[in-house]
Formats: structure tokens, C-alpha cells, sequence
């Protein structure tokens, strides 16, 4: 079964089948340009990875309060979290952990060399213009990290008249909501700029730890800036600075705060040489930093990109080589020493044939770490289209991620540890024509040298437990997603079979669904905008050993939107309708029944 009985009744199924849409239901015209899939623009109709956009339409229309809310509604993706949005959040591709998918912001790698990969909860979903999300290896072009995947998320990039924006809501727990900003362009110039500012009171996270709410208080802003030399010459510089207070409990007597801020910063150059040859040069910089009171623990992360890519297009026919520099650097009180740094030099070669019935994508990587030496990495990706809107696929790669910092320096650290490696395997079926897509993906991704902390084991400096490599798991599993239109009605479903598996133990990793799925429907309805959206999870186990069961659930989400006159709309969202009760982790409460309202102006 998929989920407990305390499903939906019959009654909400109906209501989905009336109303409802995820972001991933949109079908993708053919010729939109998409740059994750090989780090330079292609069509997404020539891409042969897994791969689902998600724009700003899209995010305003969901209502969805955090990024994790929005990425969960596209297919393979599970996420949890200790507590509401403004809480320690993981997100699972395919069911790798968080550190397994490499996240960039505007081209700005963001990480956390503390607990590895993004930090979610404070990357602000107001500020977001698009999402690229390519599922499966990509190492072989991105380098370390990149063992489940990647995740692009752009801001706002300003084209055409000035157009400001203001939006304010109001919703459950005492929300609050304002966004704001412009964009445009005057001449050569093209310009962002976004502001953002929220609160709630929250719920109360963990009812046996501390009877008080555990609310959150964020701000954000980011500004994107470019100019165009000459047709064949631009530059771009881009900023986000986001800021996050959220309240979390360990201790009954205790008002535990944790704060997040994260940083990016980013300088590019894009050059088109001649008609076949362009290049691309670009540094940037992320910073990650967390701290907690008045318990007191505080750690940083920076990391450094230095990128040098060119890019040979003839015809069919795409190579790109690049040259890369990756800096990491951690200050965190526990780490010996308490500044630790390391670095990654590569070379990266691709090459891509976008033949309308035979494309072919292949890629190879070598990088140099300072730490632990060569590593080389590559992949290959094949579709065929055998009929018209049906395409065939098939691809293997290899990934790796090495240890964090924090996972070699700190007191809880090993010198011994040696880099995470994974090899992959995919076959798919697609079908987009139309406006109906159809794709079905099969992928067995297994991972070798998995770093676990071992409590009261191990050659560290704590005598609590250390980091070692002990674990081999497979992740394998099967998705299936499709959209279609019946009279003006916009359908769309995702259904996922994972099988997350230690192979030294044979049970379950813990805190992933085995079976997850989203069923909706969209329809304009007396000038209104109406959906909503049925989500089914699976049981799944909140410890190693399985003996620790988190039941199975489902979640019925409402929303309407309306424009009012040209400049004004309005949204209202309602999230888990039924009020019903469930657990992402144990311990942990999730929100019951919450309702948003929101207002936003935007002349055109």
C-alpha cells in the first residue's frame, strides 16, 4: 500500500481529479534552453538526461511556502525536515542524501563542508526565477557531489521595459510575507534587483522537548547585473545574501535559536568568438554559515570557483572543454586546525550530438585533489527516436564525492577516509507531443565507501564515535510521470519506486518513502485559476535497524488564484486540507491544516 488508512476518502480523490497542479505538470516546449545538462545552453528537446524545469509561474501559482515544498512535487525528489519551513531541512534525490546533489545559485556553487551539501531552508524560494533540476550522475561535467544529480536555481535576469513588483500575505501561525523588486533593461544594460522579508510564529517542533512554538524570521536579496559590450561580448555580476532565525528545541528550559545566512557572489564573461566557437570564464564565490544560542556552536563554509569553458559548434555536432579550480575552506571551533582549506584542479571534455533521431551525449573528467590525488570520472548518454514524440534512452556514468572538512578535521574526523564513488545505470522511455508527455525511467545507482558516523568506534580524537567508511548502498527504483489536457482540464501524475538499500545490512536507509506519488489536475473556473494536489507517501524508518517505523501518509493541497484587473492578482492556498497528522522524522511534528492569502502587483 502505499500509504496508511487514514488515506483520503474517495471524496478528495475527486475534488484532485477537479482541481490541482504541481509544478512539474507544465510541458516544456521543445526549444526552451536549458544549461544544466551539459553546462552550456542547449534545447531541452536534445537533452537525453532527466531533466524538469520549474519557472516563476509555476512557483507563484503553488503557493508553496520553502524550495523543499516546490522540488518535492517534481518526480524522485523526498524531502524532511525537524520541524516547519525555517527548520534544518534534506532533500533526497533518488534517495541520496543532500550532500550527493550539487546545488548552484545563479552558476554559484553553495555547500556546506560542516554537514554536506546545500543548506535549504535558507535559500529563498521568493527570490527564485527558475529551477533546473537534471537527475542522475553528473560528475563527468560538475565534479565532486554531483553523484545524484544537480540542482540550478536562477534569479530573476532583466530584459525589456521596467517592471516592478510588489507582493504581501497573510496565512496560518501568524505569517508574513512581503516580496519586492524590478527588473528591466537601458541599452547595453540589463538589471534585478529582488527584496524579501517573512515571519511566523511556527508550531511547536517537539512537543516532548519544549512546549513553545518554534517560529522562524528571514531576509533575503539579490541583485543581477549585465552588460552587453557588443553582440558578441556580455558580462553578468550577481549577489543573493539571505538571512535565517529559526527556533528549534533540544531542552525543556531552553529558547534554542539557530541562524543561517548564505552568500553568493558571482563574475562572468561570455564571449562568442566566431559563428562555431564561444568561451565562457567565470569566478565566483559561496559562502555557508550556521550558528547556534545560547547553546553556542558556529561554523563557515567558503567555496571558490574559478571556471574556463570553450565551447565548438558545428552543425550537429557540440565539444566543450573547460578547465576548473574548486576552493573549499572551513572555520568551525572543533576542527584540527580550526581553519582547514583544500582544493580541486580539473579538466573537463564533452561532446554532444543532437541528431533529430540519434543523440548522443558523452563526457570525461579528471580531478587533481589536494588531499587525495587523481580521481577521474565519466559518462555516456544515448537516445533514439524510433517514432514521432517518442524517444528511447539509455546512459552510465561514474561520481564521487570526497569527505567534508569537517568529516576529516574535526574532533570526530579520520585522516583514513577516502572519497564516496558511485556508479549508475538508466533507461528511459518519453514521449512529448502535443501538449501530453508521457516518461517512464528506470536507474539503479550504487554507492561505494559511504562516510557514517559510528558511535563509540573508530581512530578519532572523540571518544563519542567517528567517521569512517563502512557503508556500500544501491538505490534503484523505478518513475513514472506524465501530463495531458481533457476539455481545458490540465492532468498530471508522478508515481516513484525506490528501493533504498544497505547492502552490508540489507535494510533500509532511513527516512525515505519506498513508494511516493502525486496526482493533479488544473482548470481555469469562473475566472479563476482553481487546482490542488494529492500527495501519497509510503511507510519508512526513522533508524538504521528498521524497528523504528514513521507510518504512511497522504496530503490534500488546495489553491485559486484571480487576476484583478491588469496589475493585481490574488492567491489562496490551502495545505494538508485534512488536518491529518504525520511524521517526516520522529519526534518531530509536522504543520496541520494551513491556510496563505497573498496579494501581488505587478503592473504590465
Amino acid at each position: 500500500m502505499f500509504i496508511s488508512s487514514d488515506a483520503p476518502t474517495l471524496g478528495f480523490v475527486g475534488l484532485l481529479v477537479a482541481f490541482s497542479s504541481p509544478a512539474f505538470a507544465q510541458v516544456p516546449l521543445l526549444n526552451e534552453v536549458v544549461v544544466t545538462a551539459n553546462r552550456t545552453e542547449q534545447a531541452i528537446g536534445d537533452v537525453v538526461a532527466d531533466l524538469t524545469v520549474i519557472d516563476r509561474a509555476e512557483i507563484e501559482r503553488s503557493g508553496a511556502s520553502a524550495i523543499a515544498d516546490i522540488l518535492s512535487r517534481s518526480p524522485g525528489i523526498q524531502f524532511y525536515r525537524n520541524g516547519g519551513p525555517g527548520s534544518t531541512t534534506t532533500l533526497m534525490m533518488r534517495g541520496a542524501d543532500t550532500r550527493f546533489t550539487a546545488v548552484y545559485i545563479d552558476g554559484v556553487r553553495v555547500d556546506s563542508q560542516s554537514t554536506g551539501g546545500a543548506t535549504w531552508e535558507a535559500i529563498p524560494l521568493s527570490q527564485i526565477d527558475r529551477i533546473e533540476i537534471l537527475r542522475g550522475p553528473a560528475a563527468a561535467i560538475y565534479g565532486s557531489d554531483a553523484i545524484a544529480g544537480v540542482i540550478q536555481v536562477f534569479t530573476r535576469q532583466g530584459e525589456g521595459a521596467f517592471a516592478p513588483y510588489i507582493g504581501a500575505g497573510l496565512g496560518t501561525h501568524d505569517t508574513k510575507k512581503i516580496d519586492a523588486g524590478f527588473s528591466g533593461s537601458a541599452g547595453a544594460f540589463d538589471y534585478s534587483l529582488g527584496l524579501s522579508k517573512e515571519r511566523s510564529d511556527g508550531f511547536n517542533a517537539r512537543q516532548r522537548a519544549n512546549p513553545d512554538k518554534d517560529g522562524y524570521a528571514s531576509h533575503a536579496a539579490n541583485a543581477r547585473l549585465g552588460f552587453k559590450i557588443n553582440s558578441a561580448h556580455r558580462i553578468e555580476a550577481t549577489i543573493l545574501n539571505s538571512y535565517m532565525d529559526s527556533q528549534y528545541d533540544t531542552s525543556p528550559r531552553l529558547d534554542d535559536h539557530s541562524i543561517r545566512r548564505l552568500k553568493t557572489l558571482g563574475l562572468s564573461w561570455n564571449a562568442k568568438w566566431s559563428d562555431v566557437f564561444g568561451t565562457r570564464a567565470s569566478i565566483s564565490e559561496g559562502k555557508d554559515y550556521y550558528e547556534t544560542y545560547p547553546v553556542a556552536y558556529a561554523t563557515e563554509t567558503q567555496v571558490r570557483n574559478y571556471l574556463w569553458q570553450n565551447e565548438l559548434r558545428h552543425g550537429v555536432h557540440l565539444i566543450t572543454a573547460a578547465l576548473e579550480r574548486r576552493e573549499d575552506e572551513l572555520q568551525n571551533s572543533t576542527t584540527i586546525p580550526a581553519l582547514t582549506k583544500r582544493f580541486q584542479n580539473a579538466l573537463a571534455l564533452g561532446y554532444v550530438l543532437g541528431n533529430p533521431i540519434h543523440s548522443l551525449q558523452l563526457n570525461a573528467r579528471h580531478d587533481l585533489d589536494s588531499e587525495f590525488g587523481g580521481k577521474s570520472t565519466g559518462s555516456a548518454a544515448y537516445a533514439y527516436s524510433f517514432l514521432p514524440g517518442w524517444r528511447a534512452t539509455a546512459s552510465i556514468g561514474t561520481a564521487f564525492r570526497v569527505p567534508t572538512l569537517f568529516q576529516r578535521f574535526s574532533v570526530f574526523g579520520s585522516s583514513s577516509l577516502v572519497p564516496e564513488t558511485s556508479i549508475n545505470r538508466e533507461i528511459g522511455l518519453k514521449y512529448a507531443k502535443q501538449g501530453s508527455t508521457f516518461g517512464v525511467v528506470a536507474y539503479k545507482n550504487k554507492v561505494d565507501n559511504l562516510v557514517t558516523f559510528i558511535s563509540g568506534a573508530g581512530a578519532c580524537a572523540s571518544a563519542t564515535g567517528c567517521y569512517t567508511n563502512t557503508k556500500h548502498v544501491q538505490l534503484e527504483g523505478v518513475t513514472i510521470s506524465g501530463a495531458t489536457t481533457i476539455n481545458a482540464i490540465r492532468f498530471g501524475a508522478s508515481l516513484d519506486w525506490l528501493k533504498p538499500v544497505d547492502l552490508d545490512t540489507g535494510k533500509d536507509l532511513i527516512r525515505r518513502a519506498r513508494r511516493h506519488a502525486t496526482f493533479t489536475a488544473e482548470t481555469p473556473l469562473a475566472g479563476w485559476q482553481v487546482g490542488s494536489e494529492l500527495q501519497l507517501f509510503s511507510q519508512r524508518y526513522d533508524n538504521a535497524a528498521n524497528t523504528l517505523r514513521l507510518g504512511g501518509y497522504s496530503l490534500v493541497n488546495l489553491y485559486a488564484s484571480h487576476k484583478l484587473g491588469k496589475d493585481y492578482s490574488v492567491l489562496f492556498r490551502v495545505d494538508n486540507l485534512a488536518d491529518h497528522t504525520y511524521q517526516l522524522a520522529n519526534t518531530y511534528n509536522t504543520a496541520g491544516r494551513t491556510v496563505f492569502v497573498g496579494l501581488r502587483w505587478s503592473p504590465k
